[in-house]
């Protein structure tokens, strides 16, 4: 059998005669397809044009749509005048099916322009890959073609519109037979920390959760820590038989940290083997014996880390993306949101970081899970008297805690106090070491902000020589 010496565009005339047609006929079929398609998803520019005009005549309605109507909002246009003018808008109708789907020919439609989309863009890439000038390397040409795509992946959104309120109703029920499912108390993801799911629910889908602190207060530990809660939890719900798991896999973004040294740091944390021995394997036999079953145990985490260095928040889309498709993640970390590039640059950094910042919580709405982002706070800071942070410590980082739906803060007191011992012979002495022994391995969590619920302190334990986390037990 002969090939074809080459392929077709994909397009498809009928249907879009189809679709123009059936809105002729029924004026209120436009309003449900306009969240689907736009004027360029049309092959034919006439077809674009034809149906450019309708969504206007619609929005400010002029006039009802009819094959007249329309010829004497469009008869200047040469296309329309070219096929034949009142005659072809007439036989769109006719084209018309007697009972259409117009939702359907509009995916189609849609479908159809993204391929096309995707073929200029390979197009351009092996254009750009033969003519390119070597000084331009090949590091940019793959970032403007991750760009081109993840444009494409933007405006290939269909977005659902607008919810009946029935609808709304019935994913709030099961939201909360979720929960109950869990044991009636979370509805999100756990953190791994019980007063931090009761205040919470757990970390919300689609929420942007900030872990802001100072350098040395712990920011990486504690979401290095809930990585790690929530992919453990997940692998003994799914292994117990639990319809609904309360953890789930992770993705984690470590713009700092190579991949390395943070399973270190969590294997640090399961063996309770100090750090400095696990960098220089200076072991005991049984802390050794220790070390390799706990490396056994956790092999199997649904953790995944992402240590890629300057990364772009549509590079974290684009592998999120692939990530939640491939391996049903759950929960996204970033450590930390400084460090996240914006996909273009702007005028001024607070303007980089604002896009950041919505490209995270359009992410966490785009693919239902929580995102919790690890975030730097400013100097002045460490210049109060009272070191925790308050919100006013974001307002340079632009819309930070405007997008967020969750500010949290970690501050250790005693990691001031060691650093501002006064004279020992003086009054003041004696009241810092009482201080000093009140906050040791002692945390706050100070949830400034909370979009759904109430805001609280949570006091936590911290063992600096794990770099571990854990709930405070108060002795009675």
């Amino acid at each position: 059998m002969e090939q074809e010496a080459y392929r077709h565009i994909p397009y498809d005339i009928e249907i879009e005669q189809a679709l123009l047609g059936a809105i002729l006929v029924d004026n209120q079929a436009l309003e449900r397809v306009g969240a689907l398609i736009k004027p360029d998803h049309f092959y034919d520019p006439l077809h674009a044009r034809i149906f450019e005009t309708m969504s206007q005549a619609v929005e400010r309605g002029s006039f009802i749509l009819t094959p007249l109507t329309l010829h004497a909002a469009m008869k200047a246009d040469p296309g329309l005048i070219e096929v034949g003018g009142t005659a072809y808008l007439a036989g769109l109708v006719q084209a018309a099916p007697a009972m259409p789907n117009v939702r359907d020919y509009a995916r189609i439609l849609h479908d159809l322009a993204v391929r096309r989309s995707l073929i200029r863009i390979g197009e351009d890439i092996v254009n750009t890959a033969f003519e390119a000038p070597t000084e331009s390397g090949p590091q940019a040409q793959i970032e403007m073609a991750e760009k081109a795509l993840y444009a494409v992946s933007e405006t290939s959104k269909y977005g659902e519109g607008p919810l009946e309120f029935h609808e709304a109703l019935r994913r709030a029920v099961e939201s909360a037979e979720k929960a109950q499912a869990r044991g009636g108390r979370i509805s999100g993801v756990t953190s791994g920390f019980t007063d931090i799911d009761n205040l919470l629910g757990g970390l919300q889908p689609s929420d942007l959760l900030i872990l802001a602190g100072r350098p040395g207060m712990g920011k990486t530990a504690l979401g290095t820590n809930m990585a790690f809660h929530a992919a453990r939890t997940y692998v003994q719900d799914i292994e117990a038989g639990a319809e609904v798991p309360r953890g789930a896999p992770v993705l984690f973004f470590s713009l700092e940290m190579a991949a390395q040294q943070l399973s270190a740091r969590i294997l640090a944390e399961q063996t309770e083997i100090e750090m400095w021995k696990i960098r220089n394997g200076r072991f005991a036999e049984s802390e050794w014996e220790k070390f390799v079953l706990s490396m056994q145990d956790l092999s199997n985490l649904p953790l995944y880390i992402d240590d890629t260095g300057g990364i772009s928040i549509a590079q974290i889309a684009a592998r999120a993306r692939r990530l939640k498709r491939e391996k049903k993640i759950g929960l996204i970390i970033i450590d930390y949101l400084q460090l996240v590039e914006p996909s273009r640059r702007a005028e001024n950094r607070v303007q980089e970081i604002t896009e950041v910042t919505k490209g995270l919580k359009n992410l966490a709405k785009e693919l239902n899970v929580p995102v919790l982002a690890l975030s730097q706070l400013s100097r002045g800071v460490d210049s109060r008297d009272d070191k925790r942070p308050v919100l006013s410590d974001l307002r340079e980082s632009g819309s930070i805690e405007q997008d967020a739906d969750v500010v949290m803060f970690v501050y250790r007191e005693e990691y001031y106090l060691k650093s501002r011992e006064p004279d020992p012979s003086t009054p003041e002495h004696a009241k810092w070491m009482e201080k000093l022994e009140r906050s040791h391995r002692r945390a706050e969590l100070l949830v400034e902000k909370h979009r759904h619920g109430a805001t609280n302190k949570i006091d936590l334990f911290f063992d600096d020589r794990f770099t571990r986390f854990s709930n405070l037990v108060v002795e009675s």
